[in-house]
């Protein structure tokens, strides 16, 4: 039986994982280096005891035809075999450590709809943006009163034209809060701004991110992952729009500051790659990614777990069975193998690292074949 797990449970020591969730955001990206992919967050009925129930998922362009008539923003999923890889870099929707991937031997089911009231939004305080306390490499909702708004501008950023709209916020302590936007948010907005007339205007940001500009802090969107609302029928909007100071402050129009734009890092930087010795010592094996993988015995590939055709029509504790495949040798259940997979904690004097070892560099560590340790019974 493959019982459902919490998402803040999840570790990437095996795939075969049950998850039921509700897709809270889901946008379409493409880049020249990965083609179109869907991104998406998830979040679980655990939300309210924790946080890090969101997660990333990601699906790959190869993978995009299979999966994306079966996803769709606001809907319930049970989601079964999956790989976790870690987290990183500067636009993270969430704080769990792992984000999902799906796999071509992974499955969607429907399932019964996770509450409405599920939707994972938590504004944060204008005073840990604008005081530096929270980190600028995750992604923030933020919920305000707009009280000044500039003009439309087209400005040029990295190369090309675009839209800019600067507005500021308050809150309902009258702290206020710069929020700039780009492109068809700023268009967006903008518009929806002019036809509201002199009614009190509340917006929603949904994954925007910390900008810091010579010392300032500010909030922008962050290319097609953020979500901007104005208004909307929630009940958190009507308890905000309930705390605000009850001065009626118009809305006021005001002239753009001079912007000055730099050329910006790109979202890739350049390495060097060179061989080199390292001293080290071996601190740590880092547990929750596993130690070992199976491999088919013939080619020495990983197998693939691949959930049996049955399971798709059978309730949650049923019980659900799956089969191994190997890729290369197109067979079901091939001869398996472990072999080793090391993810080592190392360290010298001058700092510590992460390294990868794989079967044949490992075995000259340990001095044993993967199989004596783990026996005849595989578990990953």
């Amino acid at each position: 039986m493959v019982a459902i797990t919490a998402v803040s449970d999840l570790k990437p020591f095996k795939s075969m994982w049950k998850i039921q969730v509700k897709i809270i955001r889901l946008w379409k990206q493409y880049s020249a280096a990965g083609g179109l992919t869907i991104e998406m967050v998830l979040i679980d009925s655990n939300v309210s005891i924790l946080y890090w129930s969101f997660h990333n998922s990601s699906v790959k362009k190869d993978l995009v035809n299979q999966f994306d008539s079966f996803l769709s923003q606001g809907s319930s999923k049970i989601i079964i075999n999956f790989s976790l890889n870690p987290s990183c870099g500067s636009y993270r929707t969430t704080i769990h450590p792992y984000r999902i991937g799906f796999l071509s031997t992974t499955r969607v089911r429907n399932c019964d709809d996770l509450p409405d009231a599920l939707t994972g939004f938590e504004p944060v305080n204008y005073r840990d943006i604008i005081d530096g306390t929270l980190n600028t490499d995750y992604l923030v909702d933020v919920i305000g009163q707009i009280v000044e708004v500039t003009p439309i501008e087209v400005v040029s950023a990295n190369g090309k034209e675009t839209h800019k709209l600067t507005v500021e916020l308050r809150n309902e302590k009258d702290e206020r809060l710069p929020m700039v936007l780009w492109g068809n948010f700023a268009t967006d907005v903008s518009d929806a701004i002019q036809g509201r007339g002199e009614n009190t205007i509340i917006c929603v940001l949904r994954f925007g991110k910390i900008k810091v500009w010579k010392d300032e802090r500010s909030v922008s969107n962050a290319y097609n992952v953020s979500d901007v609302e104005l208004n909307p029928f929630t009940p958190e909007v009507e308890a905000f729009a309930a705390l605000l100071p009850k001065d009626k402050l118009a809305l006021a129009i005001v002239e753009p500051k001079p912007l000055a734009l730099t050329a910006g890092a790109g979202d890739k930087n350049d390495f060097l790659v060179e061989q080199c010795i390292v001293m080290c010592t071996i601190a740590a094996i880092e547990s929750d990614m596993g130690w070992y993988y199976l491999s088919c015995k013939v080619c020495s590939k990983k197998v693939l777990n691949v959930p049996n055709e049955n399971a798709d029509g059978l309730d949650d504790e049923d019980e659900m069975g799956f089969h191994y495949y190997c890729v290369k040798c197109k067979v079901k259940n091939p001869k398996l193998m472990p072999r080793y997979k090391l993810h080592l904690v190392v360290v010298d004097n001058t700092g510590n690292s992460k390294f990868l070892l794989f079967d044949a560099i490992a075995m000259q560590i340990l001095n044993r074949p993967c199989n004596e340790l783990t026996g005849n019974s595989f578990e990953e």
